[in-house]
């Protein structure tokens, strides 16, 4: 895998606000492609088509290539340039934001805009989360059930995600880890089993890690 790590939104997220009984809110999604990126885009603004403004950016590609913005009828410079500065700043990409506004009657100015759709972007990312893609291998090990509680003991503190687990003459599990943490995991798996396990390696792919693990 030549691609190095880059950040990324684990899942779709939303959040709002008011100020100045303006209502904002903040979307924020995963893509994978701009022709995604401008799928959403054009969801949000058929699901918000009575908001006031639907005002964007979105950053595509492991190098962060393609940034694109809109302030969607705001003043120039106050809505989609600070949700692309607040993605940039938290390092996100194949992702996009999208910030409604209910226009609530009140005047913001072009100061009071621009702390609006920053905060707008920041709850966006803040609700999907933010994780790490990680270039990962996929492993399946046969656990004999006498093993099982020691291992589960050591799988609650160790960095892998766990996929799938099936039960019959053994137990059957399916985990992810990250190449950096494979030489240290297969090293502690043949120590805490005496050499009894033997963990099959049969994928290779990038997968999003939480920013805390």
């Amino acid at each position: 895998m030549g691609l190095k790590s880059y950040k990324t939104l684990l899942k779709r997220g939303d959040d709002e606000f008011i100020v100045n009984k303006s209502v904002f809110i903040g979307h924020g999604t995963p893509v994978h492609s701009e022709e995604e990126a401008t799928a959403f885009i054009a969801k949000m603004r058929k699901a918000y088509a009575d908001a006031s403004h639907n005002c964007y950016a979105y950053i595509i590609g492991p190098n962060m290539g393609i940034m694109r913005y809109s302030d969607d009828g705001e003043p120039g410079g106050t809505a989609g340039m600070p949700i692309i500065e607040v993605m940039k700043n938290r390092a996100v990409t194949d992702a996009c934001v999208v910030v409604t506004r209910y226009f609530g009657g009140v005047l913001l100015g072009a100061g009071g805009l621009v702390r609006a759709y920053t905060r707008g972007a920041v709850c966006a990312i803040d609700a999907a989360g933010v994780g790490t893609m990680y270039p990962t291998v996929r492993y399946m090990a046969e656990i004999p059930y006498p093993m099982l509680n020691r291992l589960d003991h050591y799988l609650k503190r160790a960095p892998i995600i766990e996929e799938e687990r099936t039960f019959a003459d053994t137990v059957t599990l399916t985990f992810l880890i990250r190449t950096t943490d494979e030489e240290q995991l297969l090293s502690d798996l043949t120590q805490l089993s005496d050499g009894q396990l033997e963990p099959l390696r049969f994928d290779e792919l990038f997968w999003p890690w939480p920013e805390n693990d």
